[in-house]
């Protein structure tokens, strides 16, 4: 099969990888229609990622069609269309069985936690994809909810949707979100959903900025966006702050642009183990810091009917639709920003 691989930094081509198979009779196969690359994979990308390996297959979101399952899955069959979590979790703990697969207690690792890491789990940017433990880490599509639309869900809208969930935004608060990438740009419709009155969004890209704005946000424009934000506010700050970059200046940022009592999610990934967090600062405001990893499975309820019924509208993250073929060159656009990149979708079937 066709698949995109790492071979070092700023290396992921499209090559042949051996057939995916049934791991063993729990599991289910996969063909994959649409594949999409997250923020995360840049940091594979760069070189700096999750694990040494070379040459495993990238990739943690996927839309596809069943074609084969092991004897003992019972709740899908050959033909039906689903959506694969990001998340895996072992499907025997109690907590994969509430959806909480981020606490799964039978010993899963980081490294299989999610596909595309390492070699451990092989990824989703391929033809086609092993689930394991197929009844608890696959998801029904109803045909309310399009490709385009589920393939955003599977991690990127859960992510966003998380973050402002933990962060508990609340019907009236104002909310700033930094990083207007696309999960930030979901943090935006999941603020609104959950019923925020004002959200502002911050980033350096312009035209991230019109994104942001086009979905209600107001964006920052400034070289001093905590000094903006505190204008725009009567100098108290928002009530919420969502940091979707995991940089250590835009969590800096996120815990800045808060009020007293204000309440802080960072969705981000950061991999800074001597990130100084300012314990004083965060004592003195009584600030709530949220931070974690989000089980998709345990989100996607609410977003799948929130999606059907229009509340949610993943798709308008996605900037361009490519095929599997054109990989190397979509990792390049991401990377480097350019021709209005936001979010990346790949068909593996064109």
């Amino acid at each position: 099969m066709k698949a995109l691989v790492y071979e070092g930094p700023q290396a992921i081509r499209y090559r042949d990888v051996p057939d995916a198979v049934l791991g063993d009779n729990y599991s289910a196969l996969i063909r994959v229609t649409s594949t999409g690359i997250c923020g995360s994979d840049l940091h594979i990308y760069g070189g700096h990622g999750f694990s040494a390996d070379l040459g495993f297959c990238v990739g943690h979101e996927a839309v596809g069609e069943v074609v084969e399952v092991g004897r003992a899955v019972s709740r899908f069959g050959v033909g039906q269309r689903v959506l694969v979590p990001a998340s895996v979790g072992c499907g025997r703990c109690q907590s994969c069985a509430t959806g909480v697969v981020a606490g799964c207690e039978t010993g899963t690792t980081a490294l299989t936690a999610c596909y595309g890491l390492s070699s451990a789990l092989p990824g989703a940017q391929a033809e086609l994809l092993a689930v394991p433990r197929a009844d608890g880490n696959l998801v029904a599509l109803p045909d309310s909810v399009s490709d385009g639309a589920a393939v955003v869900l599977a991690d990127n809208a859960a992510t966003a949707w998380y973050g402002a969930r933990r962060a508990r935004v609340a019907p009236g608060d104002t909310v700033t979100v930094v990083g207007l990438g696309p999960v930030g740009l979901l943090a935006i419709q999941s603020a609104f959903a959950m019923g925020a009155s004002r959200v502002l969004g911050v980033d350096l890209l312009p035209e991230r900025r019109t994104r942001a704005a086009a979905m209600g946000a107001e964006p920052i424009d400034s070289d001093d966006p905590k000094a903006r934000i505190r204008e725009l506010t009567d100098g108290k700050g928002t009530d919420v702050a969502i940091e979707a970059v995991g940089a250590d200046a835009t969590i800096k940022l996120a815990t800045s642009a808060v009020r007293r009592a204000g309440r802080v999610g960072v969705i981000g990934v950061n991999q800074n183990t001597k990130y100084a967090f300012n314990m004083p600062l965060a004592q003195v405001k009584e600030l709530e810091f949220t931070i974690g990893l989000c089980s998709v499975q345990y989100e996607l309820p609410a977003l799948l009917r929130l999606t059907a019924a229009g509340r949610l509208r993943p798709e308008e993250v996605v900037s361009h639709r490519l095929g599997l073929s054109e990989g190397e060159r979509a990792y390049e656009m991401f990377a480097g920003r350019t021709d209005g990149v936001s979010k990346i979708v790949l068909d593996p079937t064109a």
